[in-house]
């Protein structure tokens, strides 16, 4: 049994009653689409973050836009809190019935319903992921470039907000969700945005639902922007003599405006659980994975510069690779990072961070948080999508010491306070959920949450839109 947690430390757990009645009538609407089976809940009751809480009392299998707007209408009728759950790969508890509740799982709607290839877009249910998009498209020639490192669903990156690899030349979930189809708190289905490039007809309702967390609705269809696939793409890695040299190199790039696609900063601790994951035989320094998109001769200026400017700050052993099977190799050590520290240490769990701060900050910001958890002696590993200024550490914390875990929220509450005070953010893409209700509070201000409190309240009277993340009523 785990170790108690210090009250501080842990989720406000307010259940509140789901009735016999709305079991029935869930049973009686969805037939075998719903199950009160507790492994079935359980699954549905925690995600990859650290928390714990009760299960939901409930599973409904969605499989249409219907199916999400009765069960929502039935909970509604209850005043009953309703979860919105894709694959569950979220790291900050947002699937967590903390007040109860059914889970609305969305995975059996993974349908791709509209190609517009001539305009660049794809419409797709919440339920498909991202390597299902890449491969139902992937004859027109085009691509969906955002990249979080899990297989999630569009709904669900929609929901956090989510960005990844790709982020520094394609943006993030926010710049690349056109429109949205919406279960709202009342069961009524609404569709925000359009098609179209730009739009200046009244509010931006698909800026609001997209990083809302399910706390103001179900997304049920997703319509997205694609890419052309580059003519050429090339990737390399480079190995430095310090976490610092990496950090300088990546700010010089960003800075002088090289069209890099993606830079990945994995630090030597990384590079040694991955190698003992992957049987891999990478040097165990701080590494900088990079990819370049573009024409051939486009592609191949812009790593001869970005080699010249690497190999001023110590970088060496620069490998190449062009083919996708050899990209596929590189770029293994940075997707197989998260689960390669935690089979480092056995029945550990990791406190993820993710902080982002303006790239011209980042060195400060990196550099002293290092210092820090160095000093701890707590083990961790380190990624960042540094070519925008974002970056994870995962403290590996034994989940019945509470002392390790106290020390890793205290580095947690260090750095984000240090990103903070250099005009950074508490989240960069993992979103607010649980862990970091505090954080945002300072760092938007009390004024701007009690605003977002506002359009909770006025979209969602009964509070039972995913209660108590993001902030507290």
């Amino acid at each position: 049994m785990n170790a108690p947690l210090p009250v501080h430390l842990l989720p406000e757990i307010a259940q509140r009653d789901t009735p016999a009645a709305l079991i029935d009538a869930l049973k009686t609407r969805f037939a075998a689409q719903c199950s009160t089976a507790l492994v079935v809940r359980e699954q549905h009751g925690r995600d990859e973050s650290s928390f714990a809480a009760p299960p939901p009392a409930a599973v409904v299998f969605a499989e249409s836009t219907q199916d999400v707007a009765d069960a929502v209408k039935l909970a509604s009728q209850h005043n009953v809190p309703v979860i919105p759950f894709g694959v569950g790969t979220s790291l900050e508890g947002h699937l967590l019935a903390v007040q109860g509740g059914i889970s609305i799982d969305v995975s059996r709607m993974n349908q791709v319903l509209h190609i517009n290839a001539e305009d660049l877009t794809v419409t797709v249910q919440p339920g498909v992921t991202r390597k299902q998009l890449n491969e139902a498209i992937k004859s027109t020639g085009l691509f969906f470039p955002i990249d979080p490192g899990a297989d999630a669903t569009l709904g669900g990156m929609s929901a956090t907000r989510a960005s990844g690899t790709n982020a520094v030349r394609y943006g993030t979930m926010r710049e690349n969700v056109l429109a949205l189809e919406v279960v709202t708190a009342s069961g009524e289905v609404i569709r925000t945005g359009t098609r179209a490039k730009k739009s200046s007809a009244g509010y931006d309702l698909t800026r609001l639902m997209v990083g809302s967390e399910g706390t103001l609705g179900v997304i049920t269809e997703v319509t997205v922007r694609l890419y052309p696939l580059p003519e050429a793409i090339s990737a390399a890695v480079c190995f430095f003599p310090s976490i610092e040299a990496a950090v300088r190199t990546t700010i010089e790039v960003i800075q002088l405006g090289v069209p890099i696609a993606r830079v990945e900063l994995i630090d030597h601790n990384t590079v040694r659980m991955v190698n003992a994951h992957s049987k891999l035989t990478l040097r165990e320094e701080p590494m900088l994975l990079m990819e370049f998109h573009g024409s051939p001769s486009g592609v191949k200026e812009q790593a001869e510069l970005v080699q010249e400017l690497a190999s001023s700050h110590g970088g060496q052993a620069f490998e190449w690779a062009s083919t996708p099977e050899e990209r596929t190799r590189l770029w293994a050590a940075r997707h197989n990072a998260y689960f390669a520290a935690i089979q480092s240490r056995p029945g550990c769990r990791a406190i993820s961070t993710d902080t982002c701060v303006p790239i011209s900050r980042l060195a400060d910001c990196l550099l002293a948080s290092v210092a820090e958890v160095d000093a701890s002696g707590l083990p961790y590993f380190l990624v960042g999508h540094v070519g925008d200024g974002n970056f994870h550490f995962g403290y590996l914390i034994d989940p019945d010491d509470a002392r390790e875990r106290e020390v890793a929220e205290g580095l947690n509450h260090q750095l984000v306070s240090r990103a903070l005070a250099l005009e950074g953010t508490c989240t960069g893409e993992h979103g607010v959920g649980l862990h970091k209700m505090d954080f945002l509070l300072t760092e938007a201000g009390d004024g701007a949450v009690e605003m977002m409190r506002t359009i909770k309240r006025a979209l969602d009277p009964k509070n039972i839109m995913n209660p108590g993340k993001i902030f507290s009523l």
